[in-house]
């Protein structure tokens, strides 16, 4: 009984719950669909993976255009920021500050103090510009004024120990304010201090000089402007035809030029100077920078010696002589004995006629006369009371005259080492000078008159003032080569020259006397400096305002402007031999100079 299974043979030819063949067949080919079907999805699925590694690429070739463009700008603003710094570290150095291209070199010096009020000291505070009274160095950039604030909080006299200069930002010349190569013009300059008992100020007079930040001057090197073609600068330029210029607005102020603007033939430019020229005057005058001089402090004062192959330079607690062909320092006088610490400014200085000696007034009332070969002080002259300002060697080589802020000229003889006169006046003396013939000592005060008085007697000889006298302190005298005439610079921005009209040798009964017979206005601020060429066809004057100027004696017309220092020109000097001038400054350095005359 089989129980309706089929025979076993049969059933081995039919797997064990497989079922009939067709559902076998039915079954694979299902199976094999649903493969196909797999492989299908699974492509389609490459497909679209491989759409989106490509849709990836492009965004990541999108954002590395991106990266690059950011880069390239990264570089580009990198650049300008490198350019902003370097022209900013520029205007810092020209200003007075640190700066990795500074071009002295040492130890940069606190600003020395003041020298303190009353009677002790007549001059305290003038250098340093402060409410004492006085010129001083250029000052820095006015701060904001704040509404209802005294001078000393903020208010128009800006940082404490600077010249006020009240009032909002004004017209300098035709340079409006702020607007000259981007950088600041300086403001004018307010009266230097309170008045004082007699209508002066008090305590006036030259103080320490101070190494103060300064207000860039228009067109001045702060922003270095680019070095005309080489054919711009050949000396035949000198007669070129004029060509359009800006009017203006004196005849005399050169400042007021657009120097931008100039045509080639009245205008000069150096690596970090340039000279304009008076369009309303015939130029015949050419300049250019020999050597700069770089120093460790305010250079207060420069002269030559009488055969020019040599100037003296005096700072801090020192005085330099430098060869003037080649610029190399030749001696450093310092007198060891004195204590290292502190500040000690010489603030005149003069050869010897015959060369030998060098004669040094400084802050201590002390005149040292240097043996230079040996480097060792020859004569030391006591008896000021107050700081040395200014000497003056006679030419017969025995007489020294010396003016000081004690009230007094005093004459020293070499020959006895003895002070040969004591001449009082009414107030501090800023300046002296000897006539070449020395017969005659002048010296500028700080009661506006410049004083004549006879070498051997001590006569008064003259009081050059009134009317047609300076309206603020003499700051320097200079005889002319003839002797019978002089010329000052004042506070009152202006130079003077005057004609002495002295009897030979003051015959008894004749009338001393002397007259402005001209004044030469033309700077911006205080006159601190004043020469006369060796054979007196050329005023030299330097100003706080940074410039040194070249004027025709006989017209009082302003043949040339030259800016390069960046402070106050607080010394000028000719050289005898002729060609050759020196300017010392309170950016700490000296620059000698070579002027030429065209036929």
């Amino acid at each position: 009984m089989n129980h309706g299974y089929p025979p076993a043979a049969q059933r081995g030819n039919n797997p064990a719950g497989a079922g009939p063949p067709g559902a076998l067949s039915q079954r694979l080919n299902e199976l094999l669909d649903q493969v196909r079907n797999e492989f299908e999805a699974e492509s389609q699925r490459s497909v679209e993976y491989e759409g989106q590694i490509s849709r990836h690429i492009q965004e990541i070739d999108l954002i590395r255009g991106k990266v690059f463009a950011l880069e390239n700008q990264h570089s580009q603003i990198k650049k300008q920021y490198e350019e902003e710094i370097a022209r900013l570290q520029r205007e810092l150095e020209a200003r007075g500050g640190p700066s990795q291209n500074s071009q002295h070199h040492g130890p940069s010096q606190p600003p020395p103090p003041s020298i303190g009020h009353g009677p002790s000291n007549l001059f305290g505070g003038i250098m340093a510009g402060n409410n004492q009274g006085g010129p001083g160095l250029a000052p820095p950039p006015q701060e904001p004024q704040q509404p209802g604030l005294p001078p000393h909080l903020g208010g128009p006299q800006g940082p404490p120990g600077l010249n006020p200069a009240p009032g909002p930002p004004q017209h300098f010349g035709n340079y409006p304010q702020p607007q000259v190569n981007g950088v600041y013009a300086p403001q004018p300059t307010a009266s230097p201090g309170p008045k004082g008992p007699r209508g002066g100020r008090g305590p006036p007079g030259p103080a320490t000089p101070q190494q103060n930040n300064t207000a860039p001057y228009p067109g001045s090197p702060q922003v270095p402007r680019p070095t005309p073609p080489p054919h711009q600068q050949q000396h035949s330029a000198l007669m070129a035809p004029a060509q359009a210029v800006p009017p203006l607005s004196q005849s005399n102020i050169l400042s007021d030029l657009d120097v931008e603007s100039l045509p080639d033939n009245l205008k000069k430019d150096g690596n970090d100077w340039f000279a304009v020229f008076n369009p309303r005057a015939r130029r015949v005058l050419d300049v250019d920078l020999i050597h700069n001089l770089p120093h460790q402090s305010v250079v207060c004062c420069v002269r030559f010696s009488l055969d020019g192959r040599f100037v003296a330079t005096g700072c801090n607690r020192s005085a330099q002589i430098f060869d003037v062909e080649t610029g190399s320092p030749v001696a450093h006088l310092q007198d060891g004995s004195l204590p290292e610490d502190g500040d000690l400014y010489i603030r005149s200085v003069c050869f010897s006629p015959n060369g030998q000696y060098l004669a040094t007034g400084a802050e201590d009332k002390v005149i040292r006369v240097w043996d230079i070969a040996t480097r060792t002080i020859k004569h030391q002259f006591t008896g000021h009371e107050q700081d040395i300002y200014s000497l003056d060697f006679a030419r017969n080589g025995r007489i020294i005259a010396s003016g000081s802020g004690d009230r007094s000229v005093r004459l020293w003889d070499l020959e006895t080492n003895q002070q040969l006169r004591n001449l009082s006046i009414e107030d501090g003396v800023t300046t002296v000078a000897i006539s070449p013939d020395n017969r005659f000592v002048a010296a500028g005060s700080l009661d506006k008159s410049v004083r004549v008085w006879d070498a051997n007697t001590g006569a008064l000889v003259v009081r050059l003032e009134g009317e047609q006298g300076h309206k603020d302190s003499v700051y320097s005298v200079a005889f002319a080569p003839s002797g019978d005439r002089l010329v000052s610079g004042s506070l009152d921005k202006t130079i003077k020259m005057w004609e002495l009209n002295t009897p030979p040798r003051l015959i008894p009964g004749a009338p001393p006397g002397g007259k402005c017979i001209r004044t030469f206005e033309g700077h911006k601020d205080f006159v601190l400096s004043v020469a006369l060429t060796p054979h007196g066809d050329w005023v030299l004057s330097g100003s706080k305002d940074r410039g040194v100027q070249f004027w025709d004696p006989h017209t009082g017309v302003a043949q040339l402007m030259l800016q390069g220092h960046k402070n106050s020109v607080i010394s000028v000097a000719p050289s005898p031999a002729g060609g050759i001038f020196a300017t010392g400054s309170g950016d700490m350095r000296a620059r000698i100079w070579r002027y030429v005359v065209s036929v």
